[in-house]
């Protein structure tokens, strides 16, 4: 418990990724990315349980060793590729509330695509829903002005169009307001975000901005990045 807060964590980790195969479990810096999640929630004594949501037994397995319970395995039906984090992370919520037989009040969601997360940054994330009686608390990164909206294009029937309008009419960076996309090291949110609302960003959301780069696994490329920034900091 926390500020008298019960915390539920919750890793989602499925068997079924695209880009890397079982991602999850790959090494970066020689540490499995589930063993750095697990490696993070071993110095947050304050969550009440962390739990892995997979449907791979090898993940699960991985996921006990790391400190991570894994309770159940994700039914197939919540693996594939468009499933939802909100059915996954509320599939999670409530069969450990009905195993338990009581609810908790806040989720928090670790996704192990992010290894560079630290202690520090869901702590305050778990702050800061509390105490500015937030829906939800996300991480954020400052997207460069090169990936801005108005500065993008689609195609259709073989033409180049804007992707908005409005681009036209930009020259300089220095007309674009600052935009910002998820970074996935934290969200938290009540269980009524989830639950309720039925979303991980609800109506009244606060944002942390993290000011350093943040990778996320996706590619091996993601990988070897990761891995030259981990080697700077050595």
């Amino acid at each position: 418990m926390y500020k008298n807060y019960k915390i539920l964590a919750i890793v989602p980790a499925r068997g079924g990724s695209k880009g890397i195969k079982l991602k999850n479990l790959v090494s970066v810096g020689g540490v499995s990315l589930i063993d750095r999640v697990g490696h993070v929630i071993q110095q947050l004594p304050f969550l009440d349980r962390a739990i892995v949501s997979t449907d791979h037994n090898d993940i699960a397995k991985t996921a006990k060793s790391a400190g991570i319970e894994a309770p159940f395995i994700r039914p197939e039906s919540l693996s594939g590729d468009t499933i939802s984090d909100v059915e996954v992370l509320s599939h999670a919520l409530l069969e450990v509330e009905k195993s338990e037989n009581h609810q908790f009040d806040i989720v928090v969601m670790l996704q192990p695509t992010s290894p560079f997360r630290t202690p520090e940054i869901v702590i305050e994330a778990c702050d800061k829903l509390i105490e500015g009686n937030y829906d939800s608390v996300v991480t954020v990164s400052r997207t460069d002005p090169k990936g801005h909206p108005l500065k993008q294009f689609v195609v259709k029937d073989n033409l180049l169009r804007y992707y908005d309008e409005r681009g036209k009419v930009i020259i300089a960076r220095q007309q674009l307001d600052p935009v910002y996309h998820r970074n996935g090291l934290v969200y938290a949110m009540t269980r009524d975000c989830l639950l309720v609302q039925k979303t991980v960003i609800g109506n009244h959301t606060f944002p942390i901005v993290t000011e350093d780069y943040v990778p996320n696994i996706d590619s091996y490329d993601d990988i070897y990045y990761a891995e030259y920034l981990l080697s700077r900091q050595t």
